[in-house]
């Protein structure tokens, strides 16, 4: 069976990464959204195992002594990060697992699995990402402006990525990621001396 693929999304805070993903999963039966380890309490609604794999601190800090993540941090006094073992099973069970994480993160993923694809996600402008954060209506002007200072620090990030992906259009931006996905099992790899033998055999 062939390896399933691992795809990184990362973009600054509104870009719409969420909506991409969801739409690319529609989209693509073989893609699973990676599911994240924290230690925040669990909300209203939430599942053990499906939304998040909730966490004691000292569970979490086991974890990170054993080398059992991808990648983690501490936002806010709480710790996110991603589980190795289900990700590395997952793809060799032939799925395609996408991550939606920071740069860190995404930096810490491409040196713990450097197959792994990195796709940023960009706004067409900054007057339209200000534009977005505000349509939200999640956050006072203060944290958008935040928010905003931030995202030029990110974008200029993008040049560490495989790929950019700018989300004017949502279909569009979402057709684009799923060509990355799909073009990623083209790649030459070491299933190409099976392909090759099965060839010369004929």
């Amino acid at each position: 069976m062939k390896q399933g693929r691992l795809i990184v999304i990362s973009g600054p805070s509104g870009t719409g990464k969420g909506s991409i993903i969801k739409k690319v999963m529609e989209r693509w039966p073989a893609a699973e959204f990676s599911i994240s380890m924290t230690t925040r309490g669990k909300r209203e609604g939430e599942e053990h195992g499906v939304h998040y794999y909730f966490a004691t601190r000292e569970e979490f800090e086991a974890t990170i002594e054993d080398g059992g993540f991808l990648e983690w941090a501490d936002v806010f006094g709480n710790y996110y990060g991603t589980p190795k073992a289900p990700v590395e099973k997952r793809l060799a069970e032939g799925a395609d697992i996408i991550l939606d994480i920071d740069i860190q993160g995404a930096m810490n993923v491409r040196k713990a699995m450097p197959g792994a694809v990195l796709i940023f996600i960009l706004p067409p402008s900054i007057k339209e990402l200000r534009r977005r954060l505000e349509h939200r209506g999640t956050d006072a002007q203060d944290v958008i402006e935040k928010r905003l200072a931030k995202a030029l620090t990110e974008i200029g990030t993008a040049r560490e990525y495989d790929y950019v992906v700018v989300n004017d259009d949502l279909d569009v931006a979402a057709e684009q990621v799923l060509s990355i996905v799909q073009a990623s099992h083209l790649e030459v790899d070491e299933t190409i001396e099976e392909t090759i033998r099965r060839y010369e055999e004929e």
